[in-house]
C-alpha cells in the first residue's frame, strides 16, 4: 500500500473517530483502537432479522468490541462463529466457537477473551465455507460480508483504495440498513502490497511464501 493512500485512509478515520468521542457514543481512547459504539446491540438485532443473517449458518465475525453483539447473537442463533486470532499471529489464525459445545453463556463465550482461553483454533484451510463475515476467512462468491457501525460513521467520502481493499455488501447501523454495490472481492493474496515484516508477523503467510520461494 502506498503511502499517500494509507495517509488519506488514516486521515478520514481519525476525523470520524475524533466526532465519535465528541458526541460521547464511543469510549474514549488512544486512535486505532475500536470500542463499543452505542446503539451495537440494536445494530446486531437489526441484522439478525435480515434473510441473508436467517439463511447463514456460519459467520465470521472480527473480534472487535464493537461486534461483540453480533458474535453473541450468532451463537444465540446457532451459527458456527469463527474469530480471527489477535493479528492473526499464530500457525492456526482463528477461533473456531460451536454453539452445540458451548461451556459458557454465549455472552460470555462471544468474548474475545473467553475464545482466546477456551475456544479451538484452526487453520483457513479447515475452516467451513462462511456465509456471512462481518467484517477473509474462507468466503467464496455468495458470502455476504457485513458491518455493524454507529450511523457517524457511514461517511460520503470516497476512501482511497488499493487492489487488496474488498467492498462490504451492507452496512447496518442501529436505524438502517444500507445496501451498498457493486460487490468487490478481491482474486487472492497479493504478495506485492505485503511487506516482509507483515509476512513475517503472520505465520499463515510466511509458510505460504516459504512454499512460493
Amino acid at each position: 500500500m502506498s503511502a499517500g493512500i494509507d495517509e488519506a485512509k488514516q486521515a478520514i478515520r481519525r476525523r470520524v473517530w475524533d466526532l465519535l468521542v465528541a458526541e460521547y457514543v464511543v469510549e474514549r481512547g488512544v486512535h486505532g483502537y475500536i470500542p463499543a459504539f452505542v446503539g451495537a446491540e440494536a445494530a446486531a438485532d437489526r441484522l439478525a432479522g435480515l434473510a441473508e443473517w436467517q439463511a447463514a449458518r456460519v459467520v465470521k465475525a472480527v473480534p472487535d468490541r464493537a461486534q461483540q453483539p453480533v458474535r453473541e447473537r450468532a451463537l444465540r442463533d446457532g451459527k458456527l462463529l469463527y474469530v480471527a486470532v489477535p493479528k492473526l499471529a499464530a500457525e492456526l489464525p482463528f477461533f473456531v466457537v460451536d454453539p452445540a459445545g458451548l461451556a459458557a453463556a454465549p455472552a460470555e463465550a462471544a468474548a474475545r477473551e473467553h475464545a482466546a482461553r477456551h475456544a479451538r483454533k484452526v487453520a483457513v484451510e479447515d475452516m467451513r465455507r462462511v456465509d456471512v463475515v462481518v467484517c477473509g476467512g474462507r468466503i467464496g462468491p455468495s458470502t455476504v460480508i457485513v458491518t455493524t457501525v454507529h450511523p457517524l460513521q457511514v461517511v460520503d467520502d470516497v476512501m482511497p483504495e488499493t487492489e487488496h481493499d474488498f467492498s462490504v455488501d451492507l452496512i447496518v447501523t442501529p436505524d438502517e440498513v444500507i445496501e451498498c454495490e457493486p460487490p468487490r472481492r478481491p482474486t487472492g493474496l497479493y504478495w506485492n502490497n505485503l511487506t516482509a515484516a507483515k509476512i513475517a508477523a503472520i505465520p499463515v503467510l510466511a509458510a505460504r511464501a516459504a512454499r512460493r520461494a
